[in-house]
């Protein structure tokens, strides 16, 4: 939903949360937002801030594919 129109429907997108339906909010196509149920939200929030450093690079969702620069260090003048 474009942002002109989710400021003209705000109460019916409160509503739609409500019943737990998430809805993402665009500007020029492109998603900038979202508005979901205050429970998921909550949840989400809380559990990335109770989060050990260790339990966040755990959670990474894919492979982490890192090439190292074999190329000599560059001379820098202090």
């Amino acid at each position: 939903m474009q942002a002109r129109e989710a400021k003209a429907k705000f109460a019916e997108l409160l509503h739609s949360a409500e019943q737990g339906e998430p809805i993402t909010i665009t500007r020029h196509g492109t998603p900038v937002a979202m508005i979901v149920p205050f429970a998921k939200g909550e949840e989400m929030y809380s559990l990335e801030a109770n989060r050990t450093f260790i339990e966040h690079l755990l959670a990474f969702p894919g492979p982490l594919e890192v090439d190292k620069d074999r190329r000599p260090p560059r001379e820098i003048e202090l």
